[in-house]
């Protein structure tokens, strides 16, 4: 694929109109794969660019409640439409902004077109219920009513469908949003913005603002006009945004982070197991909420499992993701790069046995990339940081069980509970893992990634705070019940 670098500056959205920020200050993008390429500069917000987003959204609000949720469904239509149009380019950007290889980024796009098109319909649904009263001569019935203005917090890892799967609901529901985006991936939000503005969102309704979390991000969550946050990320942010929204009594959305596994039985299809595990850990670079990070092996097959896994994973093909030969990108950052690297060697402080991988790739035009090999750990212990914390990263911790049981109980003994898996051909088993995992996502003979658009989303314990996206569940946070009683 041939690229044209066009290094640009890219501005807030705010009350329909592109504008710089009040501090005169960029932020640049920095291609992952080469960061001697600058992919775009985005601007580097103040309090003051945040304000005056969210009284525009405040004061587009009350017109944009009033229309049909049909009429809302329609700009949502256009939107994905515009978007599809635009598919190969925007994936393009997202690539070099957050390095996962292009296949990945188009199917993501994709992905976004059909969340839009899914709650474009959701504008025609039911927002409530009759329900009988005692009073026979009296109507009761239910409503839904939109929060107002919501702040919307993404991160980098899914550039495109992240943003699209909170922002999409809280519009077509008769919210409108102010939305941050990881200054990492905020050009890729830009090309998305332009979209939503192509289509005809009225002004206001729609508002982007790049900048530092610490000024633009706790801004949404201290600030009095906001009604509701929806944020994806770490867990040490999340729980500030949720300790500020609480603090002033805005509802509050958190999906965070995963320590999520898969165990593989003894009578699973080993060879469905290890591709399905090599893609939960290694696809994305390890960088997504719900990747693979610890695989629980019972005791009879550890060894050939092993013996797979390392060999495929040898197999891996690192380098730019816009080649097409290229199978794992690089780490999304510098930081993130060195976060990696970092867990790497505090595994083999603790002990456990490198198998495979575990070094910066510097070969040759790799070396201006923020690569990492595809990394196995084996004599892992449950205690260990690499079994116990989030990495973000391609990094495999082995365990071995004595048994389902034993491998559920290991499953189990982490702060977080998001995504896992299990393979087996065994009935039993399979009801054991679906009645007592601790995770909001659970899937049998699949990988441990991946969730449907229609499907609810989120996590258990640490991993959430406890509300769901995506699908009908969205409903359920971007809008409140009002009960009407008639007589």
């Amino acid at each position: 694929m041939t690229t044209t670098v066009q290094t640009k500056t890219y501005l807030n959205y705010i009350n329909g109109e592109w504008i710089a920020s009040a501090s005169n200050e960029v932020d640049k993008s920095i291609n992952p794969a080469n960061s001697q390429e600058i992919v775009g500069y985005v601007q580097k917000s103040t309090e003051d660019d945040l304000n005056r987003a969210v009284n525009a959204a405040k004061q587009a609000k009350e017109n944009w409640r009033k229309l049909s949720g049909a009429a809302r469904g329609e700009y949502l239509y256009k939107a994905a439409a515009i978007l599809e149009k635009r598919i190969d380019e925007i994936a393009e950007c997202a690539t070099r902004e957050m390095g996962k290889t292009f296949a990945e980024t188009k199917g993501e796009t994709a992905r976004g077109i059909a969340i839009l098109k899914y709650y474009a319909g959701e504008g025609m649904r039911k927002v409530g219920d009759v329900i009988p009263s005692t009073d026979s001569s009296a109507l009761m019935f239910t409503t839904r009513v939109p929060l107002g203005v919501v702040g919307v917090i993404t991160p980098w890892n899914f550039p495109i469908a992240i943003p699209i799967w909170k922002m999409a609901p809280a519009l077509v529901y008769g919210n409108t949003i102010v939305v941050k985006p990881a200054t990492e991936t905020a050009v890729t939000l830009a090309k998305i913005i332009e979209c939503f503005e192509e289509a005809g969102f009225p002004a206001g309704v729609v508002n982007m603002v790049t900048g530092p979390g610490s000024v633009i991000g706790q801004g949404i969550a201290d600030h009095e006009d906001i009604n509701g946050i929806t944020f994806t990320g770490s867990n040490g942010v999340g729980k500030r945004i949720g300790q500020a929204a609480l603090k002033r009594g805005a509802k509050y959305q958190l999906e965070m982070g995963g320590k999520n596994p898969v165990i593989v039985a003894a009578d699973a299809d080993l060879d469905l197991a290890v591709e399905a595990v090599i893609a939960g850990a290694f696809r994305s670079t390890g960088q997504k909420c719900t990747a693979t990070s610890r695989v629980i092996v019972e005791q009879g097959i550890y060894e050939e499992f092993k013996e797979k896994l390392v060999q495929k994973t040898q197999e891996i093909t690192i380098g730019n993701g816009l080649d097409s030969t290229v199978w794992m990108g690089p780490s999304a950052s510098e930081s993130q790069l060195n976060t990696v690297l970092s867990y790497i060697e505090k595994g083999l402080e603790e002990g456990a046995e490198l198998l495979t991988g575990g070094k910066r790739v510097v070969e040759g035009e790799l070396a201006n990339g923020f690569y990492v090999e595809p990394t196995i750990f084996d004599h892992c212990t449950e205690d260990m940081a690499i079994v116990q914390e989030e990495i973000f990263g391609p990094v495999i911790a082995l365990l071995k069980a004595e048994s389902v049981e034993d491998a559920l109980k290991i499953a189990n003994n982490v702060q977080y509970g998001l995504s896992a898996s299990i393979f087996t051909t065994n009935i039993q088993h399979l009801l054991s893992f679906v009645n007592d995992m601790e995770a909001g996502l659970i899937r049998v003979n699949a990988e441990s990634a991946g969730v449907e658009l229609q499907a609810p989303f989120g996590g258990m314990k640490n991993s959430s705070s406890h509300s769901r996206e995506q699908g009908e569940a969205a409903k359920e946070f971007f809008t409140s019940i009002k009960t009407v009683f008639v007589k």
